[in-house]
């Protein structure tokens, strides 16, 4: 079975051609500021990506004929996990998407590249909007705000099933939590194949990382609102874009972070200490969920490959349950796997309504 990926991010649209697991291809087109600068909205982006697409699987003689292909989902209504195949309520969905992000170009461009072969389904697989959330993890201090979760769902599901076969079990029969260390910063408690708690990593929950603000003080922050010195524009940015690290120290980038450390960078050390501890407290907050009996606590995400950040985090956590650290995010072969076990059976094919 020959599968074709789709993976938008906000500055690179990332695909791979898999047949029967085996990845035959792998590209990461990247995509200028000055490029984007010229679509007022990211959904305007979408002639140019698909277009790119097909550009760079014929500059590499790729055959375009595929029995699936699979993008990665965007931020439409919550829904829960698994492989879901676009339709139109899912296309119209993510059209009118109320939060802004690439990947809601993933499902869009493979319905439409799909839509030109034979019996070729296109695929959207465990987006960052599944909700498995226990009623009681929904509810807030203001009725006016329920919980939403937003998290790396994809790849979170995708290690926690690895993890499984490894142990020579199934995801449905392990209590886990999962947190996924990027660009934002997820952490997820898995109760016997569901995510039943699950922090918003996209505008303001949980940790901050190199991205994100995560948990702020809502007193000042309504403060800050009404204060007149930033637009509305500019508030969102400062909890997701420019929040997190790059807010403190002005760049994302972790490894450059941590040489300044090494060069006696003692702010560098306090912010990156910070951000490494409110995440280890939202972990250890989340074995409450499962009243302390957990499996494995599993790390994943590009800055699981750092040693100073996963070291110092295992320092605090390791008294919870046995680690494991899966780094990178695994989110080309989650797609191809996904769409795989789809064509076969083995995965259910569920309908987005």
């Amino acid at each position: 079975m020959k599968i074709l990926v789709i993976n938008p991010g906000s500055t690179s649209t990332k695909i791979a051609v898999y047949e029967d697991g085996t990845p035959l291809f792998i590209s990461n087109i990247k995509h200028s500021v000055e490029e984007q600068s010229a679509f007022p909205e990211v959904i305007d982006q979408f002639e140019f990506r698909k277009n790119l697409v097909l550009q760079e699987l014929e500059n590499n003689k790729i055959p375009f004929s595929f029995d699936a292909i699979i993008g990665r989902g965007g931020l439409v209504k919550p829904i829960p996990g698994g492989v879901y195949e676009v339709n139109d309520a899912m296309k119209r969905d993510t059209v009118h998407a109320m939060r802004t992000h690439a990947c809601n170009l993933g499902g869009l461009i493979a319905s439409e590249l799909a839509a030109t072969l034979p019996d070729c389904p296109a695929f959207i697989a465990d987006p960052g909007v599944v909700d498995e959330l226990e009623d009681v993890a929904r509810i807030t201090g203001s009725p006016l705000m329920p919980k939403i979760t937003i998290w790396h769902a994809l790849n979170q599901k995708a290690i926690a099933r690895r993890f499984a076969k490894e142990q020579g079990t199934q995801y449905e029969d392990l209590d886990l939590i999962i947190c996924h260390l990027g660009g934002g910063i997820s952490v997820a408690v898995h109760h016997h194949g569901r995510a039943i708690d699950a922090n918003n990593a996209l505008d303001g929950e949980g940790p901050f990382s190199p991205e994100r603000a995560g948990t702020l003080p809502a007193g000042q922050l309504i403060d800050l609102c009404f204060s007149g010195q930033h637009t509305k524009d500019e508030l969102k940015k400062r909890i997701s874009g420019r929040a997190g690290l790059t807010a403190h120290l002005g760049t994302t980038d972790v490894p450059s972070i941590i040489h300044s450390i090494e060069e006696g960078d003692k702010k560098a050390e306090l912010i990156l200490d910070a951000m490494i501890y409110n995440v280890a407290k939202a972990i250890g907050a989340s074995a409450t969920v499962l009243c302390g009996k957990v499996d494995a606590i599993l790390l994943t995400g590009g800055i699981a490959y750092s040693d100073y950040v996963v070291s110092r985090l295992k320092k605090r956590i390791s008294f919870l349950a046995p680690i494991y650290v899966y780094p990178g995010e695994n989110e080309m072969e989650s797609l191809a796997f996904n769409a795989i076990g789809a064509l076969k059976g083995e995965l259910p094919i569920q309908v987005y309504k």
